[in-house]
């Protein structure tokens, strides 16, 4: 139903697949996932499910820039949406919230306010005192239904505007 609400008639597809790691979506990138299309944004979050593997947040970083260079490279007329990986976890204590956070800000500096453009909503799922509820993420990790309209409220201000935005300058175009 959110889905619907929010991206039905923006003819969007949702290419998220449960239990994604960033390795998989290179290689999705790389084996035709995106051939065919060009869409206006993209909006990629993802990298819990690598932390949850206990990946390092520079590696994840690392992943994330391969996914935005290679959407850039493929979809050159699409801005992309990175978001901040979402908190997991009971509360700020939480090693893998820990792990998310530090990514988050690593990645932060992928955006460059033109092409790439960055949002963290994570805060909107946590209580004032930082902590995450089983309402909110059922096993501290998954959105509940919920969840995936405070998602969708969250971003779509960000949405519309880098909708109604023209495409983007070329990126094989040369610096004068």
């Amino acid at each position: 139903d959110v889905w619907e609400k929010f991206y039905g008639k923006r003819n969007a597809v949702n290419l998220a697949i449960g239990s994604d790691e960033t390795q998989h979506v290179l290689w999705r990138l790389d084996h035709g996932n995106i051939d065919g299309i060009s869409p206006k944004l993209a909006v990629v979050m993802i990298g819990t499910n690598n932390s949850g593997k206990g990946q390092p947040p520079e590696c994840i970083a690392e992943g994330l820039k391969a996914i935005i260079e290679r959407l850039r490279a493929k979809l050159p007329k699409t801005r992309i949406l990175l978001l901040g990986i979402f908190p997991r976890g009971a509360d700020n204590k939480d090693h893998f919230r820990q792990i998310n956070y530090k990514v988050n800000k690593i990645i932060s500096n992928l955006a460059d306010g033109k092409t790439v453009f960055y949002l963290d909503i994570g805060s909107k799922f946590l209580a004032a005192d930082g902590t995450l509820t089983e309402e909110v993420m059922p096993y501290l990790l998954h959105l509940s239904a919920k969840s995936f309209q405070t998602w969708a409220e969250a971003i779509e201000p960000t949405v519309a505007k880098l909708m109604a935005m023209d495409p983007p300058p070329s990126t094989s175009a040369k610096a004068q």
